[in-house]
């Protein structure tokens, strides 16, 4: 194995040799490159400086600069001197040398190639560590006299799994075996180094963790057998206690009441010490004692019941940036201690926060500033004590606080400049209402405002009053300055808020317009006759430029009415409109009356005066005399056949239908209405006649009444027998204009048949059954039947066809090939083709297609029930 291990290396040297030597001709100013330079042996001392300058072939030119081309480390890149044992992992590593410029040729580089060996390190003789350091590091388990090892290995366990370099050992304790092994340089060696480490871990004393105890001065009584060890956890067993009320060092439990007792709300501090124990195996390592100390503390419990807190002082929006707060609380019916307290508080509104000050009671007062951070914008802020400690304390007792808490208002100036103003017209002598809208910043409540009027009308200085919700609210502007028509500018030029007292001045307009009255002088009205229950249209006019309007009318005499309300567009001055059927119930005379007419542009309207007009309703006449009328179907029937007729007479297809239906139309089943018409043009009411079409059902077939077996030889009869009514059913080849079908007539495969219903005392059926009838229905089938056993194909009409009769009853499915003597295919058939002529079918050019005289082979295929095909012969003669 060595022998031939050395083979390879001297193979490797040959290969980079040649390799090297083409560009070694080319590098003569920087000297030839190197061939691979083998450091086996990296810890040897003579590789800590190693002169690449040296390793260069050839004559090269000194003064050069050096580049570490794999960036392994430990080059000067100036001397060219390499520190080896820097480099951290084995492997093959380049340098190039570059010569000085001055030098003055074009190939002025060269490169040293070395291979560094694999190398595990030496371990340390012993390592050993605290296990209270958390964590070791394996790399520190090595003989810092010797060089290190390379950094690329693994670490493994003693059960072989891999392991990171930096072990935790927090509560181990014994000794430890570790592997390390680096990847080999196989042109060094094949076999990995390997090193193995032992490390010693040394338990160090532990104190666990602790925690404190706050206790309330009311619940001490609870704790007169308290145990020390309850606060601590993860100690030494073996430590020992030291503080007040404990009796000995290995005591642990204390009466924390008899404390109080003898020293009141005080705090007391106990340490728990654990220490070091030595053993064989320390390797001269020695563990620091560990301790850990907690605090009891007794804390007395405050009553702050009855106190208040008042926060000073509301304000309005403009002094936002310059105002200053304070809270005063004041005690209640327990005298609080004067002191240094915590004070907690929330403030909750438009801005938000909570804040823990320090603040002192001094007989019975705490005051302490809030900081104008909190009341940066308009809104109400309520500011909450939730909690106050004596500053020495840790809250140990819930302090009672019932509700302490205090509203502060920053007020918004009433500001008038997002709001909308909205003045409807109104008409001459009306009170104008302005609207407010969008008033977001405006709070809810009352205001005082002052305005003037421009325009048709002037007025100045005036005031009103209105009441803000949800950014809206309304104020009225007096009749009286609306008594001319035209147009006018309200402007609001002050608005107070009467609950903060904030003011502010405004400018703020809207137009109103104001209407004038509707002219009701030249207004008429005109009616014409029409019959009861018919529309009866009004005419008005004489309504001048209106456009829309509303009229107010009355009806009496012979119809009356209470007061009745149209609205209507208004054309030329006209307005039409027809009066409500359900005010003309009665025939005769009947007046309407105008009362009064509205602008519904303006919404002004006037009262009318002495305006009205007569008009005839005819009577209705009755309705007609009818009786129920039936029909045959088939015999299509029409309204002309409808009784009773004549031209006053008009059939309709509902009652309240104008249009009469056509003579012509073909009556259905249903209720049709007729109508008279008087000479007047007064139309009946409408009388119902119930139209019956009576029709036989279409005949229902029997279930499979559509399968036969065709050696029955199946007629129309067998498929009458097949239905609901054998006795009353037609059958046609065509649905429509078809041949009645005799009773005798043979059923055909696939043949398609319709039957209808043809009764003998009612209606022939407009609706059919349409049947496809099959004849393969065949349940008893013969094992054997005949096969013909020759044809003569001569064109004399007799046998001129080898068929197998019946077959395609039995088996539908069924195929027959035909082959001559040599097995050649003649002819292949099924239920479709079932006739063979004689003729090649499957090679036309033989005899011109024309099968000869002689003996022939056939095979039946039955495709049914799985039974085998059957073969035979047959002979043809011409």
């Amino acid at each position: 194995m060595v022998k031939n291990y050395i083979n390879f290396l001297q193979f490797v040297t040959t290969f980079i040799f040649l390799t090297f030597l083409s560009s070694k001709i080319h590098a003569q100013c920087a000297g030839n490159d190197n061939t691979n330079e083998l450091i086996c042996n990296i810890s040897d001392p003579a590789n800590r400086s190693i002169s690449l300058f040296s390793l260069l072939g050839g004559n090269p030119v000194p003064g050069g600069t050096w580049s570490d081309d794999d960036g392994s480390r430990g080059l000067d890149t100036a001397t060219g001197i390499l520190s080896a044992q820097i480099i951290r992992s084995g492997g093959t590593y380049h340098y190039t040398y570059t010569a000085p410029v001055t030098a003055g040729c074009t190939d002025n580089k060269a490169t040293v190639t070395l291979t560094i060996g694999a190398y595990a390190g030496v371990a340390a003789p012993y390592a050993s560590e605290c296990s209270n350091k958390k964590t070791f590091n394996l790399f520190t388990a090595f003989n810092g006299t010797v060089m290190g090892p390379h950094l690329n290995g693994i670490w493994t366990d003693s059960d072989g799994e891999t392991v990171d370099s930096t072990i935790p050992i927090e509560g181990l304790s014994g000794t430890f075996t570790f592997n390390y092994t680096v990847p080999a340089v196989l042109l060094c060696s094949p076999v990995s180094p390997s090193v193995t480490v032992i490390v010693t871990i040394n338990k160090a004393p532990e104190a666990g963790e602790t925690n404190d105890a706050f206790i309330c001065e009311t619940d001490v009584a609870n704790y007169t057998n308290f145990d020390l060890n309850t606060l601590i956890s993860g100690q030494d067993p073996e430590g020992q206690w030291t503080g007040m009320g404990l009796s000995s060092p290995t005591d642990h439990i204390v009466d924390i009441q008899d404390l109080y007792n003898k020293n009141g709300p005080r705090t007391f501090t106990y340490t728990y010490k654990a220490f070091f124990v030595p053993s064989n195996n320390n390797n001269g390592v020695v563990c620091p004692d560990d301790e850990e100390s907690l605090v009891i503390s007794i804390e007395k419990k405050l009553d702050f019941t009855g106190a208040k807190v008042k926060i000073e002082n509301d304000i309005c929006a403009p002094e936002i940036p310059r105002a200053f707060y304070t809270a005063r609380i004041t005690q209640g019916t327990q005298a609080i201690p004067d002191g240094q307290y915590r004070v907690r508080f929330n403030v909750s509104g438009p801005d938000s926060g909570t804040e823990t000050v320090v603040s002192y009671f001094v007989n019975g007062i705490a005051i302490f500033p809030i900081s104008r951070e909190y009341f940066k914008q308009v809104g109400d802020y309520t500011v909450t004590i939730e909690y106050i400690y004596l500053s020495s304390t840790r809250g140990a007792c819930i302090n009672i606080i019932n509700d302490l808490s205090d509203v502060l208002h920053v007020y918004p100036l009433p500001d008038l400049n997002t709001v909308e103003l909205l003045a409807n017209p109104v008409c001459q002598n009306e009170i104008a209402t302005v609207q407010i809208t969008n008033g977001t910043q405006l709070a809810d409540g009352n205001y005082d405002i002052q305005y003037n009027i421009t325009g048709d009308n002037v007025a100045t200085g005036q005031s009103a009053n209105f009441t803000m919700s949800g950014g809206n609210a309304s104020f009225d502007i007096p009749a009286i300055l609306s008594a001319k028509s035209g147009a006018v500018t309200i402007t609001i030029t002050n608005i107070t808020n009467t609950a903060t007292g904030c003011t502010n001045s405004a400018f703020k307009s809207v137009n109103l317009t104001i209407n004038p009255l509707p002219n009701a002088t030249t207004v008429s009205v005109a009616v014409n006759n029409f019959c009861l229950n018919e529309p009866f249209p009004v005419s008005i006019s004489g309504l001048g430029n209106l456009t829309n309007a509303k009229i107010s009318y009355i009806l009496s005499e012979g119809n009356s009415s209470t007061m009745q309300t149209i609205t209507q567009d208004v054309a030329d001055g006209k307005l039409d409109f027809v009066i409500p059927a359900e005010l003309l119930l009665n025939a005769g005379t009947t007046k309407i009356t105008l009362l009064n007419l509205t602008n519904i542009l303006t919404n002004c309207d006037v009262d009318l005066i002495n305006i009205a007009d007569d008009f005839i309703i005819y009577p209705i006449p009755a309705a007609p005399a009818v009786l129920n009328q039936e029909f045959c179907k088939v015999d299509e029937a029409a309204v002309a056949n409808l009784v009773p007729n004549g031209n006053q007479y008009k059939w309709y297809s509902s009652p309240t239908s104008t249009t009469p239906l056509a003579s012509a139309l073909i009556l259905e089943s249903g209720n049709y209405y007729v109508k008279e018409t008087s000479s007047e043009g007064c139309t009946s009411e409408a009388a119902t006649v119930v139209v019956t079409i009576n029709d036989s059902p279409a005949p229902v077939l029997n279930s499979d009444g559509q399968n036969f077996c065709g050696l029955n030889n199946p007629t129309i009869a067998d498929l009458s027998n097949n239905t609901n009514i054998p006795q009353a059913v037609a059958w046609y080849d065509a649905p429509e204009n078809g041949n009645l079908l005799s009773a005798t007539t043979p059923l055909m495969e696939q043949g398609r048949y319709y039957g209808f219903n043809f009764p003998s005392t009612d209606c022939f059926s407009t609706e059919y059954i349409e049947v496809t009838v099959t004849l393969t229905n065949c349940d008893n089938i013969p094992n054997n039947f005949f096969v013909p056993d020759g044809f003569s194909p001569n064109g004399d009409g007799v046998n001129d066809s080898f068929v197998i009769k019946d077959i395609e009853f039995l088996y539908p499915n069924y195929t027959l090939e035909i082959y001559n003597r040599y097995g050649n295919g003649m002819y292949k058939g099924d239920k479709n083709k079932p006739a063979w002529d004689g003729m090649n079918y499957e090679k036309s050019g033989l005899a011109g297609g024309v099968a000869p005289n002689g003996v022939y082979f056939y095979v039946l295929h039955f495709n049914k029930d799985n039974k085998p095909p059957q073969q035979g012969r047959l002979y043809l003669n011409r």
